[in-house]
């Protein structure tokens, strides 16, 4: 398991870019995939993007293909996610996921949460 907190969330205008870290801690973040995904009220946590533990490969989810670039440096056991061209409907509450599962892209498939940072794309 490790522990992770989010950072860089903020008020953006439509358009704009914002790039999200994690940091994690816990020495089993560098056999872990990570991943981040969104939530809104009412609504169930999305996926956003992945990647596996050694930066090897991504994966993201349709609505943010081409506009987001997930990245992590094991050396500080941080996982970025850069958001370009934001739309309102990128406003959620994004947390990255820790998982040591084959492929994971389900929120079930993750074992370890952060608290969530709050990002707000005004038009």
């Amino acid at each position: 398991q490790v522990q992770l907190v989010e950072s860089g969330g903020g008020l953006v205008q439509a358009g704009g870019s914002l790039r999200l870290s994690c940091a994690a801690s816990g020495r089993t973040f560098t056999s872990a995939d990570m991943g981040w995904f969104r939530q809104t009220p009412g609504k169930e946590r999305e996926f956003v993007a992945r990647i596996r533990w050694n930066g090897g490969s991504t994966y993201y989810g349709d609505s943010v293909k081409g506009r987001f670039t997930i990245s992590r440096d094991n050396a500080k056991n941080t996982v970025y996610l850069q958001m370009n061209s934001l739309k309102p409907e990128d406003t959620a509450v994004y947390y990255c996921a820790a998982s040591w599962r084959q492929s994971p892209v389900r929120a079930t498939d993750f074992t370890s949460w952060g608290q969530g940072t709050q990002v707000t794309v005004s038009s």
